[in-house]
């Protein structure tokens, strides 16, 4: 990344970090705030599609008895996994994709 900083003053792979660090909230702060860095705008979109979906899904699994809470553990498993791989790969530097998060972020930026 080297002596390169985003808008927001921070290092590329921390703010791209940042983005995930709560989820879609950091994501969308960092969407509206960082307007040039595109590694940056990358990881705010995807963190904002992925940990969005996830909690959208996690509330309407959340009203179905038994079946629907199991699966929502599941989901909450997931999330937490790739909340730590996604913040990893952002710090690496490396815009890793989530599959068809990953290609909208891309096309939003």
């Amino acid at each position: 990344m080297g002596d390169t900083k985003t808008s927001t003053g921070l290092e590329p792979n921390i703010a791209g970090l940042l983005c995930y660090a709560a989820g879609w909230i950091t994501g969308l702060v960092f969407y509206f705030v960082e307007k040039e860095d595109r590694f940056v705008r990358f990881h705010a979109m995807q963190s904002i599609v992925v940990f969005g979906a996830l909690t959208v899904a996690a509330m309407v699994l959340s009203v179905i008895p038994l079946l629907g809470w199991i699966l929502g553990w599941l989901l909450g498993v997931l999330g937490l996994v790739l909340w730590i791989l996604l913040m990893v790969k952002a710090y690496q530097g490396q815009m890793y994709k989530v599959k068809w998060a990953g290609d909208f972020a891309e096309k939003h930026i």
